[in-house]
C-alpha cells in the first residue's frame, strides 16, 4: 500500500469522528429542549464508533506497510475497547439521571452505540492476524491454520463478543417495549436497530477469524453475506413500519433513524461480501466494492437534507435529520475500512 494512501485511510475515521463530535457539540449548544439533547448526545456518541473504526484501519494498514509491532497489537484494540466502555458508562449515567424522555432515549442509544464500538473493536482485535489471511488461503482447504494464527478458543471468544452484545441489546430493547410509553418505545426501537448492527458485525468478525484459521468454506462464502442483508433489511423495514404505523410525531425519530441504521448494515455488507469474493479466488471488480459505503453515506446525507426541510413543517423530524448526518459520517468511515480490506486481500 502506498504510504500516502495509508495515511489518508487512517485519517478518514478520525476526520469523520471529529465531524460527529463537532456537530454533536454544536447541536447541544443550540437549545435546552429534549430534541437538541438527544440529537447532540447521539452525534457525540457516534464519535466512539469512528475511533473504533480507526483502530481497525490502523491495525490492518500497519501490517500491510510492515510497521506493526507488539505495542500496536495491544494499544490499538485497547483504545477501541476503552472508548466503547466509556460510551456505555456514559449512557448508563444518563439513564440514571431520571425518567424524562431525553434521558431515557439518549442514555439507551448511547448504550447501543457503545455496544457497536465494542463490536468494531473486536473486528480490530480479530484483524491483529490479518496478514495471515493470504497465508491461510495458500494452504489447502482443511489443511489447518497457518503458523501464528490464534487458537480455536480465542477465535470462539472473538465471535462470541459481538453475538453476546447483540443479544444483550435485544433483551434490553424488549424490556423497554414491555414498559410501554412513548419514551420507552422510542428508545427500544433504536436500541433494537443498534443491536442488529452488532449482529451484522458478527458476520464480519467470523469471516476474518475463519479465514485467518483457514476454516472459511465454500458453503459459508455467502452465508454471512445474506445474514448482513437480513439485518439491514430488517432495520429498514422496521423503520418504515414505525413511520407508517401511526400519526404520532414521536414515531418520526425512531423510524427515520432505523432506516439510517439499515444503511449502516449495508455498509458493513461491503466488507463481508469482499472477504467472501476474494477468498481463494480473484475478483476483477473487487476495487469497485468500496463504492457501496460511499453510496450509503450519500443516501444518509441526502435523506438528512430532506428531513431538515421537513422539520420546518414537522418538528418531529429534528432528531432524525441530525442523527442521519452522523450516520452518514460513519458510513463514509466504513469506505476507508473496505478500501483497506480490498488492498490487503484482493489479487485482482
Amino acid at each position: 500500500m502506498n504510504p500516502s494512501i495509508s495515511v489518508l485511510f487512517r485519517a478518514i475515521p478520525l476526520a469523520m469522528g471529529a465531524v460527529c463530535l463537532a456537530f454533536g457539540l454544536y447541536v447541544l449548544s443550540g437549545g435546552d429542549d429534549a430534541a437538541h439533547f438527544v440529537a447532540g448526545h447521539v452525534n457525540i456518541g457516534l464519535t466512539a464508533i469512528c475511533i473504533a473504526l480507526f483502530t481497525t484501519a490502523a491495525t490492518i494498514i500497519r501490517q500491510l506497510i510492515h510497521r506493526y509491532g507488539r505495542v500496536w497489537e495491544i494499544a490499538l484494540p485497547a483504545l477501541g475497547y476503552s472508548v466503547a466502555a466509556a460510551t456505555v458508562i456514559w449512557g448508563i449515567t444518563i439513564i440514571g439521571r431520571g425518567s424524562e424522555p431525553q434521558f431515557v432515549v439518549a442514555g439507551h442509544v448511547l448504550l447501543g452505540i457503545g455496544f457497536i464500538a465494542a463490536c468494531v473493536s473486536t473486528v480490530a482485535t480479530a484483524s491483529t492476524k490479518f496478514s495471515l489471511i493470504r497465508a491461510a488461503a495458500a494452504r489447502p482447504a482443511g489443511g489447518g491454520p497457518p503458523d501464528g494464527a490464534y487458537s480455536r478458543g480465542v477465535a470462539t471468544v472473538l465471535v462470541a463478543i459481538p453475538a453476546v452484545l447483540a443479544v444483550t441489546g435485544v433483551v434490553i430493547a424488549v424490556t423497554l417495549f414491555a414498559q410501554g410509553g412513548t419514551r420507552a418505545l422510542v428508545a427500544g426501537h433504536v436500541l433494537l436497530g443498534l443491536s442488529l448492527i452488532c449482529s451484522a458485525l458478527v458476520a464480519l468478525v467470523a469471516s476474518i477469524v475463519r479465514q485467518v484459521r483457514n476454516e472459511f468454506g465454500d458453503r459459508e462464502r455467502f452465508r454471512w453475506t445474506w445474514w448482513v442483508v437480513a439485518m439491514g433489511t430488517t432495520n429498514a423495514v422496521l423503520g418504515l413500519v414505525v413511520l407508517l404505523s401511526s400519526d404520532d410525531p414521536a414515531r418520526l425519530a425512531p423510524g427515520t433513524v432505523l432506516i439510517g441504521l439499515g444503511l449502516i448494515c449495508f455498509s458493513i455488507l461491503s466488507k463481508v461480501v469482499l472477504l467472501a469474493l476474494v477468498w481463494r479466488r480473484a475478483f476483477a471488480l473487487a476495487n469497485r466494492i468500496p463504492i457501496i459505503p460511499v453510496g450509503t453515506a450519500l443516501a444518509c446525507l441526502f435523506f438528512a437534507a430532506f428531513l431538515f426541510e421537513a422539520t420546518t413543517d414537522q418538528p418531529g423530524f429534528f432528531v432524525g435529520a441530525h442523527v442521519l448526518v452522523g450516520l452518514g459520517a460513519v458510513c463514509f468511515t466504513l469506505f476507508s475500512i473496505v478500501s483497506i480490506l480490498e488492498a490487503g486481500t484482493s489479487t485482482s
